[in-house]
């Protein structure tokens, strides 16, 4: 393959066009706002991105680099086929069910980032053991996309695959340092475009190649290999399912996803803005879709690449570009090619930015500088960005498949935070004590369950189980659909355990170490029974007052919940009847 200027020109082209709307969108962050609050501009803008912003914003969020080659490599692979290509059905049903039972209540609560419900709830230890496999999940889902972004350009302009990565993460961190959610949000609208025109120009050309069989005929008969459409085997319908809840489930509870939420203009635009999306994500997959049964239905030794195809030379993970690069007409596929490499950097910005704020906010803030000034925050932001993009590359650079990285993105989001924001959020009554024992007995069952893309090799081997041809052990129980279940309901019950056995005075309050349950509890019925108490105080004479801005961990947060709370024990009741 010869080095293509061209290319490299249309590269150059996108990347200064998404940039100079980013360069825009930070200088509208700078007028957002007034200056104290510029580091909760940078994470949620002023609240008031519209349905058409949002809606394009959280489309372009999922559809990536990891969504269009992650999809296209998955439709291609003869073991897989569309059958298993599950992530646009399962991130569009993730989309519909976060904004049915999710969006509402995060916003109409105005929490600033997705910890800030577990610190209210569970405390600043908590919040901070939860920021661990949230960071993970987002490091994932950036190594994805510059994982795909780095193979885009090695096709492009013919360069190793490692440096390619290295340079596309580089840019896309440097990139994000320019502004906050406002540049993430508009540069994801001229991503969309990007992917939505580049691609859909491509399909036609790609699919009227002389090398291309049919793709109607080679999705159920065997050409080249196996039909595209895929099968899945008796034995494997347990991992198939396991893998289905894994997206659809775990693809909620993600900071770039209530990023979104949180900088809607209203609790109702939040969850007219999630079906948007579910709507976009599905529209945006049928060309990676089609491009990935172009590539099974190509007799590639009638093309430039030769023999043997791409899948024997271990390059499905790159069959979007080849495809692109190869079936179509050299104007057009650097056109497409340009055009995705430009979208999918637009991509990697939401994950770093999001792993960068919930540190600044709940970590560095809430947990350890909370007289932090505004100007100090904002530096944070900016350096956890260089850091986090620097940790996405490694993994980028260490993982085997898109795909693979796309899983295992959702993996530790799907297995300890979907289960604890579940209870934070409907399950009265869970405590601090519960969400620890939930999150390490989640935690242990997913580890020891093993990890084939890490090479990780199980402790419990689960009926089923079998060894491939590379000595790695697959697990065909749905042990992940497992951990999740064991890691809800040991958060419940432990809480309701410890809460019992120190409201009953089986434990004395002295053991109540982490001020989880008595502490709590006598906070919650002193300020109530001295409202109601106070004889000279008028509930319905009092003047409003507007809430004095601090950065203690205490008032940081909305809780309209508290002055709506009836209480249901005898005491109060009593009290309140007198």
């Amino acid at each position: 393959m010869a080095f293509h200027v061209e290319g490299l020109v249309a590269i150059v082209v996108f990347y200064l066009a998404i940039l100079a709307v980013g360069i825009w969108a930070a200088w509208k962050t700078k007028n957002t706002g007034s200056e104290g609050d510029r580091s909760e501009a940078i994470i949620v803008g002023g609240r008031d991105i519209g349905l058409l912003v949002g809606g394009f914003t959280m489309t372009a969020t999922w559809v990536g680099g990891g969504y269009i080659n992650g999809t296209a490599e998955a439709v291609y692979v003869p073991d897989y086929g569309l059958a298993w290509a599950q992530a646009p059905i399962g991130y569009s049903l993730s989309l519909i069910l976060g904004g049915l039972f999710f969006a509402k209540p995060m916003r109409s609560k105005g929490y600033v980032t997705m910890l800030d419900p577990f610190q209210q709830l569970y405390g600043k230890r908590m919040g901070g053991l939860l920021f661990i496999p949230a960071l993970m999940g987002e490091m994932f889902w950036a190594a994805a996309i510059f994982s795909a972004l780095g193979a885009t350009i090695s096709v492009i302009i013919d360069i190793n695959v490692n440096i390619s990565v290295i340079i596309s993460a580089l840019i896309a961190t440097m990139y994000t340092l320019v502004g906050g959610v406002y540049s993430v949000a508009y540069t994801d609208v001229v991503q969309l475009f990007c992917i939505f025109l580049g691609l859909w120009i491509s399909v036609p050309f790609a699919m009227s190649h002389p090398a291309v069989t049919d793709i109607g005929l080679t999705a159920v008969h065997q050409v080249y290999q196996a039909p595209w459409l895929g099968s899945i085997n008796s034995l494997d319908i347990y991992t198939w399912l396991d893998n289905f809840f894994l997206l659809t489930l775990g693809g909620i509870p993600w900071q770039a996803y209530f990023q979104r939420v949180l900088s809607s203009s209203s609790a109702t635009y939040a969850q007219v803005l999630s079906f948007l999306a579910a709507f976009g994500c599905l529209v945006m997959a049928i060309p990676a879709v089609l491009i990935g049964a172009i590539g099974a239905s190509t007799a590639w030794n009638q093309t430039e690449y030769g023999v043997p195809d791409p899948k024997s030379k271990k390059e499905a993970d790159m069959i979007l570009p080849i495809v692109l690069q190869y079936l179509c007409p050299v104007y057009i596929s650097f056109f497409g090619l340009g055009a995705v490499s430009a979208a999918v950097m637009s991509s990697a910005d939401s994950s770093i930015l999001s792993a960068s704020s919930m540190f600044a906010r709940n970590i560095y803030q809430l947990a350890f500088r909370q007289n932090a000034s505004d100007r100090e925050i904002v530096w944070v932001i900016r350096i956890t960005v260089l850091l986090f993009g620097a940790s996405a590359t490694a993994m980028a650079l260490l993982a085997s498949s898109v795909y693979g990285l796309w899983y295992l993105s959702s993996d530790l989001i799907y297995i300890i935070i979907f289960p604890q924001l579940l209870c934070v959020l409907f399950i009265k009554g869970t405590n601090t004590y519960g969400a620890i024992a939930g999150y390490l007995f989640g935690l242990v069952l997913r580890i020891t369950g093993g990890e084939p893309y890490l090479y990780l090799q199980p402790l419990i081997f689960y009926p089923g189980w079998y060894q491939d041809d590379n000595n790695l052990y697959i697990q065909r129980f749905p042990f992940k659909t497992l951990a999740m279940l064991t890691s809800f309901f040991t958060n419940v019950i432990v809480s309701y355990l410890a809460k019992y056995l120190f409201e009953s005075g089986t434990l004395p309050p002295k053991l109540d170490f982490l001020d989880a349950v008595v502490a709590r509890y006598s906070r919650e019925h002193m300020d109530k029974a001295t409202l109601v108490k106070s004889d000279n105080i008028v509930l319905n004479e009092l003047a409003p007052v507007n809430p004095r801005h601090s950065l203690t961990l205490s008032s940081t947060f909305t809780n309209k919940e508290a002055f709506n709370y009836v209480d249901s024990s005898p005491e109060l009741s009593n009290t309140e009847d007198n």
